[in-house]
């Protein structure tokens, strides 16, 4: 009667048997886990006796293991240990200096983990024209291959005792870093010491690393906002502090191994070598590290270019609608003024400042003048912060900040009527104690890390030649005054300018008109 159709039937493509077990196993795993309401009834003591097995256990096999309390209920059997006692007293730090004059120093605070560091007298202040940007590439090159290791078995070894590795170059200081876990501390140390003391530098790796930095910076330098703090050091010093700690393309590509090579033994000499180390025995630190550190050589190393503050003026147009700002002047005596460099230490948390917006909320600054003067008074002020940067002997300190374009005049004259405000003595009692009170809280909460005890110790050493408690630290800042504060103030108001300007400049003051308003 016509041609027979037959019935669609989807075509199913075979099953291999992981699946078919795998489908099994769901379905038994579902029969388990909806157990029904009859059977609970009828076989209660099973039930609670016998857990349901899980799905995980049905797949891959096993037990569903004992049944757990909640978790807002004690473990039943399960001993809790006691929480370790308090030390009596708060750790001191302590310091041997071996026949070289490199110096060991520590401070046992209690915890599982260390941090170890080699903090040398080495920075950009010590360059030369001919190896310009030395320090730079130096941080870039820092744990790759030693005399004694290849690249790759320092990054294994780091790896084995599960240590993370860094390196920071300044101007004044290098720092190589070690953080890991206490019972490593030998194999720490001796990595440590190898890769600082014992650089390679072989000029493919030196090479390969001044490319990649040298690609870095030519994309900073497109956007000349970027590094404006370094030119503000360029403009306010002559001499070492003023040579560029950030490398340029040009002086990447005079820089080879054996440049490295000579700097590194210029500097990292024996006196300018402090290890210091967080949350070790120093009995078993010295007795590790003395035998490596006595192979450095003896001496004061090379000597710097004499620093001279003088100020000036910077600026560099762009097509932004907003200027980058930064007035600054200088800081006599800088860290080893200990009196002037506490009392500008609280000056700065005083000023405070920070962006329009803030995604910390109230507390994080937005009791600070900078922030009740400025940010909430005008709305063309993108970013208004106090910074100081401050180094052995001299610094700057003042204010950066960001605005539209149209009002990068008024944003100069703001910022030196709040700086003029605080040396003429315009501190309020309540103000000066919220800035003392968050200088304090800043320091000991910094100090809850092991990597930040451990760096102040190796820094303090190498600035004072021994390392200050921080409750001499929280005493010289509790006794401080009003006029303390705007003496320091008034002292640096004194000084040239050094005012940095990037962005539209249409509405720049002229570096005549600021100097006046001083």
């Amino acid at each position: 009667i016509g041609p027979r159709v037959r019935p669609y039937r989807r075509r199913v493509a075979p099953r291999s048997g992981l699946e078919m077990v795998l489908s099994k196993a769901l379905r038994a795993a579902t029969r388990g886990v909806s157990t029904s309401a009859g059977a609970r009834m009828a076989l209660p003591a099973l039930t609670a006796a016998v857990p349901k097995p899980s799905m995980m256990s049905a797949i891959f096999g096993g037990s569903a293991g004992p049944a757990m309390p909640p978790m807002d209920q004690p473990v039943p059997g399960l001993a809790v240990p006691d929480p370790p006692a308090a030390p009596a007293a708060a750790p001191v730090t302590n310091i041997t200096t071996l026949s070289n004059g490199a110096k060991i120093a520590s401070e046992d605070t209690p915890g599982a983990s260390i941090a170890v560091g080699m903090y040398v007298s080495s920075g950009s202040k010590w360059e030369t024209p001919a190896v310009s940007g030395a320090s730079h590439l130096l941080e870039r090159v820092a744990w790759r291959a030693t005399a004694n290791r290849t690249a790759f078995r320092v990054t294994r070894e780091a790896e084995v005792i599960g240590a993370n590795l860094l390196a920071s170059a300044s101007r004044e200081q290098m720092a190589y870093t070690v953080d890991c876990l206490r019972t490593n501390l030998p194999e720490a140390v001796e990595l440590l010491a190898d890769a600082v003391m014992n650089q390679k530098l072989t000029d493919h790796e030196v090479a390969s690393a001044a490319a990649a930095l040298k690609k870095e910076m030519t994309e900073l330098a497109e956007n000349p906002a970027h590094l404006i703090m370094e030119a503000a050091h360029s403009v306010a010093f002559t001499g070492g502090l003023g040579a560029p700690l950030v490398a340029t393309p040009a002086s990447l590509s005079r820089l080879d191994g054996d440049a490295l090579a000579h700097f590194v033994q210029a500097t990292y000499t024996a006196p300018r070598v402090v290890l210091a180390a967080a949350g070790v025995d120093h009995a078993e630190l010295v007795s590790v590290a003395e035998p490596l550190l006595s192979t450095l050589a003896p001496g004061p190393g090379v000597g710097a270019a004499p620093t001279t503050y003088v100020g000036g003026d910077y600026r560099v147009g762009t097509d932004s609608p907003l200027t980058n700002i930064i007035l600054a002047f200088e800081f006599k005596g800088g860290w080893r003024d200990q009196r002037a460099s506490t009392a500008m230490t609280v000056l700065n948390t005083l000023m405070g400042g920070g962006g329009s917006f803030s995604a910390g909320g109230p507390g994080k600054g937005m009791y600070s003048r900078l922030y009740n003067r400025v940010l909430n008074r005008h709305a063309w002020a993108q970013n208004c912060t106090s910074f100081h940067s401050v180094f052995d002997d001299t610094g700057v300190i003042g204010i950066s900040g960001v605005a539209d374009g149209h009002h990068a005049g008024d944003m100069v004259a703001v910022m030196a009527k709040e700086l003029a405000a605080v040396a003429n003595g315009k501190i309020e009692a309540k103000e000066l104690d919220r800035a003392k009170a968050a200088t304090v809280s800043s320091i000991l909460m910094n100090l809850e890390s092991r990597a930040v005890v451990a760096e102040d110790i190796g820094r303090q050493i190498l600035t004072y030649g021994e390392r200050k408690s921080p409750a001499e630290f929280i005493a010289a800042i509790n006794a401080l005054t009003a006029a303390e504060i705007s003496a320091v103030a008034a002292e640096a108001l004194k000084s040239n300018p050094t005012l940095c300007m990037v962005g539209d400049l249409t509405a720049a003051p002229r570096f005549e008109q600021v100097k006046a308003l001083f």
